[in-house]
């Protein structure tokens, strides 16, 4: 019986790494964007990046199921 799925590779975990730390710091950057409008920037900052950081498994998930 073959093996449907390919070997991973260094390649697949740094691009799941670069995928999780764009996504962390995406929505850090934007509750950092919120909290500088609204005056509470540091909270809000450390807000989205705990956000990011459960956001980000899911999408490294979704995007690397088939691995």
């Amino acid at each position: 019986m073959t093996n449907p799925r390919p070997p991973l590779t260094g390649r697949d975990a740094a691009g799941a790494g670069a995928l999780l730390l764009a996504v962390n710091l995406g929505c850090a950057g934007l509750g950092a964007g919120l909290g500088a409008v609204v005056g509470a920037l540091v909270p809000l900052l450390l807000t989205g990046f705990l956000i990011g950081f459960f956001v980000g498994i899911a999408v490294v998930a979704k995007r690397f199921r088939n691995l």
